[in-house]
């Protein structure tokens, strides 16, 4: 299959389109291989690393890269997130499809490499709003974010820089929530996404509104917080 060419998911499509030419790249919780193969194979960079932490994922990876010939520029490790990583060593880095509070994890024990990278590809799955708090916390500034739907699900990819001049949103603000990217940008995809959350959360809320259970109670007031939080999302991007 040398010379064939990879195709990626809409999801892994838009994480790798976050990669700029001319950088070297690594894929931590790389499973199959596919966006390293697909950033040498494309051009955008001479060379990649393919980590992860299983050693079948890793092992499919070694398959992958050897079946498309490019054995010789992607290098695969088994690594615990950043463990197997030399500081500087690359100029970008991918964490995708894992958990938020998982990437957290990566990020925190793998610093000594974070803090020396050009750019940071995140796309996590759960817990958004908070793992955004901790990048702010941390002086990784989100400079670019949008919003893919794959297999019926909506996700969202970030390309974040370490900077010294970022500012953290207020805690109850609607770009700690959902995104100032994807807000300010006006993401299409975004826009679909809140249509959605708006329909499921009024749905529940005039269910939850037939109980009476101090429970129900405090989910329906959570619901109305977050319908007003897309209200005003929609509202900013009219």
């Amino acid at each position: 299959m040398t010379g064939n060419t990879i195709e990626l998911s809409a999801r892994l499509s838009l994480v790798a389109s976050f990669v700029r030419p001319g950088e070297t790249a690594a894929d931590i919780g790389t499973d199959h291989g596919y966006i390293p193969i697909h950033l040498v194979q494309s051009g955008v960079s001479p060379r990649a690393l393919a980590m992860d932490v299983v050693p079948g994922p890793l092992e499919r990876a070694e398959q992958h890269i050897r079946r498309y010939g490019l054995s010789d520029r992607i290098e695969t490790r088994l690594s615990n997130g950043f463990e197997k990583m030399v500081p500087g060593e690359t100029d970008t880095c991918v964490i995708a499809g894992m958990g938020g509070p998982l990437e957290e994890k990566i990020i925190g024990e793998g610093w000594a490499c974070v803090r020396k990278l050009k750019h940071l590809i995140l796309s996590p799955q759960s817990d958004i709003m908070e793992f955004r708090r901790f990048l702010h916390r941390k002086g990784l500034v989100i400079v670019r974010e949008k919003m893919v739907k794959d297999a019926g699900k909506y996700y969202t990819v970030m390309d974040t820089e370490l900077r010294e001049d970022g500012e953290m949103p207020a805690e109850d603000s609607i770009y700690l929530r959902f995104g100032a990217c994807l807000i300010r940008e006006k993401d299409p995809v975004f826009r679909e996404y809140l249509k959605k959350e708006k329909q499921v959360s009024l749905q529940i809320l005039a269910g939850l509104e037939k109980q009476d259970s101090g429970r129900g109670r405090a989910r329906s007031e959570e619901l109305r917080e977050y319908l007003a939080a897309i209200k005003e999302a929609e509202h900013e991007m009219q």
